[in-house]
């Protein structure tokens, strides 16, 4: 545990497990090599159980959340990804909001998202199954759309999981700024936010493109490129180009 808690400190933003479309790096890989398989499997190759490296991402992608050492959710895009605390500031400042427990209310929110988050504000990390009980709704797709949707506003975030009597565990949720309220001080301007998330991508690969930068921080491409193009000139990231394609690295 704490060797993955170390890992993604050290990367800044990983996926929990790797992605095709996105650059980052992850921690299954970082736990099991490239080239592993995620299953044990009979002669047929028909997987019986996880593998005990998977066993261990699997336990530790919702551990690493609930004891604070990593933070957890689908907040920049629809990977399941682990940010470090040290760049919860930077993440959080892009949100426009002050960085108190009730500050989505200043937001425009659709009546079902805010539903959900003030319940999860009024009773502390809630599963789904719970926040459907507690605003009084069997509507399981619209719950789940407005946790992805809130996650991504980064008004939820992983709290890590519970139990249930049947089927997965069920990931708990609380409110981002609460749970995080010790690492959002101080909230960095929104131009040097922006750098640093950038510079912790760019950290963790060889070389990245505009489209790679926004892809794993969920921004336009022209914004990636913008900040990418700064960094450049004052000298904290490298450029290249080959057959037509912009290339930065650290």
């Amino acid at each position: 545990m704490e060797d993955a808690a170390a890992f993604v400190d050290r990367i800044g933003i990983a996926v929990a497990w790797g992605k095709a479309d996105l650059v980052l790096p992850s921690l299954w890989h970082e736990i099991a090599g490239p080239n592993a398989d995620w299953a044990v499997r009979d002669e047929t190759g028909k997987a019986l159980e996880f593998s005990p490296e998977f066993q261990r991402l699997w336990r530790w992608k919702d551990e690493l959340p609930e004891r604070r050492l990593a933070c957890a959710g689908r907040h920049f895009c629809n990977a399941a990804l682990l940010i470090a605390p040290r760049l919860l500031p930077a993440a959080y400042a892009l949100t426009g909001r002050a960085g108190s427990a009730d500050d989505f209310r200043e937001d425009e929110l659709e009546p079902i998202e805010r539903e959900v988050a003030e319940a999860v504000l009024e009773n502390e990390p809630l599963t789904g199954p719970e926040i459907r009980r507690v605003i009084g709704t069997s509507d399981r797709k619209a719950v789940d759309r407005a946790v992805s949707r809130l996650q991504r506003r980064l008004v939820l975030t992983n709290a890590g999981a519970a139990e249930q009597a049947q089927g997965w565990r069920a990931i708990r949720q609380d409110i981002f700024a609460r749970r995080w309220r010790r690492s959002l001080r101080p909230l960095p301007a929104e131009a040097e936010a922006r750098c640093e998330l950038a510079l912790a991508v760019l950290g963790g690969t060889d070389e990245v493109s505009a489209a790679d930068i926004a892809g794993a921080l969920g921004w336009r491409r022209p914004q990636a490129k913008a900040v990418l193009t700064e960094l450049t000139t004052v000298g904290r990231a490298a450029e290249r180009e080959e057959d037509g394609l912009q290339l930065w690295s650290a």
